[in-house]
């Protein structure tokens, strides 16, 4: 039996950033993975997807992922070679109270699983098995252009993949069972976009449900109930993404995850205790250390200081437990969590977590929309600001863009923001640190920004 302070299954954005930053705070942390360090963002998500749209073709953004992923996940690997660290490139399962990987057991007192996400396929039967039908990893190992693009849903992966291979050069189409894209962000803001790429020349079908795909024919009914076909080269599922959760065999120490397979998580992202079976420690605190060492010898695993309790206490972050599947929330997560474990406060907002879609142009939200505030009853202003009516967006030929501010009626708290234009996501990004700090609308009006910046947008929107 292997004893550590922490164990960490997962080694994605969640996973290595709390096994670094548990380190540093001189936890020794075993991490499993099984694939490559960094998880789908580093390999198969945000960063392919980013040099995609940063490039000017299909093969320059194949030769610039080619370099920046590995680059990264070097960066990864130097960050996991901390002496408290021992990564472990096994498969990772629960046993007894235990966690199973190459041969060996492993224990500690607190197990964070850190497991990511994966594509959720529509149920079609043969879909998987068809050569032409892809998810976003298919799509980016794609060595060649398709000259005809189908994608099936207008959300985040989708809107992008839209944008970036329709500027390729390929014949898009998007078909969607919503009524609008991209269903987290403000839904005029949303039309907006939608209708910007309609006008560039991509197609979309709205609140359309695909029915059956045949070889590279995808068969959809209209909200009129009429059946049509798109005839396409490659078809995209951009369907969404689920937790990773189903091979862990959670059964083992009596972890059942919800339906869609993520985690629950309390405020701490400790699990739930389910309704029997599982055996959660009233704390996940760490003891006081202990005297005696780990009587382990195992080459190059860290050796525990600390007595194991006889309960574990298990955690959930990132995609895994099914919140906020985001990248730079799960890094939160891990630093949250860490903290728990150490004893450590901190002031995190899950509550206030910016994202962006970079599509051309780019679109970004905090916050609730303007839809939401209404469903929920909140007292609220809007007030907007055009990307039109700046100097710099003007000079930039980057004319097309709108800013919506909400604000409590109130007491002129800042509530959200949304926003599509260039830089969108700095923008927003601004807002959500002064939301983190209880802003005011009339102290941002009170805030110099710079001149001729972009950032100005979101001053003029104050002053509206």
């Amino acid at each position: 039996m292997i004893t550590t302070d922490l164990i960490i299954i997962g080694a994605g954005p969640g996973g290595y950033r709390a096994a670094e930053y548990a380190a540093k705070n001189g936890l020794k942390v075993v991490i499993f993975e099984c694939s490559e360090v960094g998880g789908t963002c580093l390999n198969v998500g945000c960063i392919p997807t980013k040099t995609y749209v940063h490039s000017a073709t299909f093969d320059e953004a194949r030769e610039r992922m080619a370099s920046v992923v590995p680059q990264l996940r070097a960066g990864v690997e130097g960050i996991l070679s901390h002496p408290n660290i021992s990564l472990v490139r096994e498969k990772a399962q629960f046993g007894e109270g235990v966690v199973l990987a190459g041969g060996e057991q492993y224990t500690a007192p607190n197990i964070i699983i850190a497991t990511g996400s994966e594509t959720k396929w529509l149920p079609i039967e043969g879909v998987r098995t068809n050569p032409h039908v892809v998810d976003s990893t298919g799509l980016l190992n794609l060595q060649e252009l398709p000259r005809r693009l189908c994608i099936i849903g207008a959300g985040v992966i989708g809107m992008e993949f839209a944008s970036v291979f329709h500027r390729f050069g390929s014949e898009v189409t998007v078909i969607e069972y919503l009524k609008e894209c991209l269903p987290a962000l403000d839904s005029d803001i949303a039309k907006r976009l939608r209708k910007l790429m309609e006008k560039d020349g991509i197609t979309f079908h709205m609140q359309c449900a695909v029915k059956h795909i045949t070889d590279g024919i995808v068969t959809f009914e209209t909200k009129k109930g009429q059946q049509e076909t798109v005839e396409a080269d490659i078809i995209l599922m951009a369907t969404g993404r689920k937790p990773r959760t189903s091979d862990l065999s959670l059964s083992s120490i009596g972890i059942t995850p919800s339906p869609t397979g993520s985690l629950p998580v309390d405020s701490t992202f400790r699990l739930l205790p389910p309704s029997s079976g599982m055996n959660i420690s009233p704390s996940s605190f760490l003891l006081p250390p202990s005297s005696h060492p780990s009587s382990s010898s195992s080459p190059n695993i860290p050796h525990s200081t600390f007595h194991i309790p006889h309960s574990t206490s298990f955690f959930s972050i990132g995609d895994s437990n099914g919140l906020q599947l985001l990248a730079h929330a799960a890094e939160m997560q891990a630093i949250h969590v860490v903290n728990h474990i150490l004893g450590k406060s901190d002031n995190i907002r899950f509550d206030i977590m910016p994202a962006a879609i970079f599509t051309s142009p780019e679109a970004a939200c905090v916050g609730p929309s303007e839809d939401q505030l209404k469903s929920q009853g909140i007292d609220y202003v809007c007030k907007k600001s055009f990307w039109r009516s700046n100097g710099k967006a003007l000079a930039m030929n980057e004319s097309e863009g709108l800013l919506k501010l909400f604000v409590s009626s109130s007491d002129g708290m800042i509530l959200g923001c949304h926003a599509y234009g260039s830089h969108a996501s700095d923008i927003v990004q601004e807002v959500s640190v002064l939301m983190c700090k209880s802003t005011t609308i009339h102290e941002l009006s009170d805030m110099v920004h710079i001149h001729p910046t972009l950032s100005e947008i979101l001053r003029n929107a104050a002053d509206s």
